[in-house]
């Protein structure tokens, strides 16, 4: 079961297209948390380090289909509290 799921689709221009690329790219060079306007909203996001991607390029039934598909996991990797080693008196 997703959490969220977000969908939007709708007719742009090359010129919008190709803003709302720029506006994702930048948010993705920013990290941290990224704003990222969809629609009449906009969606804060935290962005870590490295993504995992997936890019697909479809051609067929006179249509040119590419999809650019990021992820990455919702919850920080934080190290484990370190632990007292097995036979350590503390003193």
């Amino acid at each position: 079961m997703k959490d969220l799921k977000f969908e939007q689709k709708r007719s742009l221009t090359r010129l919008e297209a190709a803003d709302l690329l720029s506006a994702l790219a930048a948010a993705l060079r920013h990290g941290g948390n990224a704003e990222i306007e969809l629609g009449p909203g906009t969606m804060t996001l935290r962005v870590p380090d490295e993504l995992r991607s997936e890019v697909e390029v479809e051609v067929g039934d006179g249509e040119i289909e590419i999809e650019v598909e990021l992820k990455w996991p919702t919850a920080q990797n934080r190290p484990a509290p370190s632990q007292p080693s097995a036979g350590s008196d503390g003193g």
